[in-house]
């Protein structure tokens, strides 16, 4: 079955800054944080120190992956440059985002030319406190007017803006604020990365906010989901009952199937992120179809 991964990032250079300060690569597919933290931020067969697109395309088409949304995160930097490259060179196979950070002082300026002069369609803002804006900034309303000022910008340029606002338990998960902007801007595509980051025992209130966020111009990729979950194992059984509760609320056609890789990948193969929807019984062959390219197609490619 071809798919759309909604959710991967590349990395020309990795620049990351967040909480710990900045991050550098320091090979093997490892980076170290400004605290010496050292991890693994991608298989070491997925690059040294960089990740580039003619190899996800490699890792894609061996999986049946016909396109990518491309993603920022903090832990990767900003790569609006590189996306730009990858737009001119590779636009059939790749959506690439763009971003600011919307305390710069020209963030409006900067913004408008990626739009407007770079056609750019998708904004994605990580803005969670555990590895976003937050975790670098003081708390802020993510529908407050400095970011509506934001929204209203992508909105006319009939753009698409992800947003990854963490789970529950960081002051950047703000449901209500998403709530809002579906409202007042009606003619913005919202992505909702990572279906809101489940935690286990807070079950209720994120089916209360899938519930309040089950409007006509928001959606929700399903990224790092089994990461998320850990320990959950392949092909992922608790993942899969937290997506039939998803699709139980909000319906198939409103879930992106994606990957988070190449970090998520660390914790197993990028072919299992593929195929684990595939395992389950959770959705129906006409369901996948959605999920894994209809959807992505229809808001990021259309």
């Amino acid at each position: 079955m071809k798919k759309i991964d909604a959710h991967l990032h590349l990395a020309k250079v990795v620049a990351g800054y967040c909480r710990r300060g900045e991050l550098r690569a320091v090979g093997g597919g490892k980076a170290q944080w400004g605290n010496g933290e050292v991890f693994q931020l991608f298989p070491e067969e997925f690059g040294d120190t960089c990740f580039l697109a003619e190899r996800a395309l490699e890792i894609m088409d061996e999986n049946q992956v016909e396109k990518a949304v491309l993603m920022h995160g903090s832990m990767y930097g900003f790569q609006n440059q590189y996306h730009y490259e990858v737009l001119q060179k590779y636009p059939d196979r790749f959506c690439p985002s763009c971003t600011v950070d919307p305390f710069m002082t020209d963030h409006m300026e900067t913004l408008k030319y990626y739009l407007e002069e770079q056609k750019f369609h998708l904004v994605k803002f990580e803005v969670s406190s555990g590895g976003g804006l937050m975790g670098c900034h003081d708390s802020f309303d993510l529908a407050g007017e400095r970011m509506m000022e934001i929204y209203r910008l992508i909105e006319r340029n009939q753009g698409v803006a992800a947003l990854d606002v963490g789970d529950i338990s960081m002051e950047s998960h703000q449901p209500w604020a998403l709530a809002k902007i579906a409202r007042e801007c009606q003619g913005l595509k919202l992505v909702v990365c990572h279906l809101l980051a489940p935690v286990r025992g807070r079950e209720k209130e994120w089916r209360l906010s899938l519930e309040l966020l089950n409007q006509e111009n928001v959606w929700f990729d399903l990224a790092a989901l089994p990461k998320i979950l850990e320990p959950d194992v392949y092909p992922y059984s608790e993942t899969m009952g937290y997506l039939a509760q998803a699709k139980e609320i909000l319906g198939a056609e409103k879930l992106l199937w994606g990957t988070d890789a190449p970090f998520a990948a660390t914790k197993d193969s990028y072919e299992h992120l593929c195929d684990y929807l595939e395992k389950g019984r959770v959705f129906t062959e006409e369901e996948l179809q959605k999920v894994y390219y209809d959807n992505s197609q229809k808001v990021f490619f259309s």
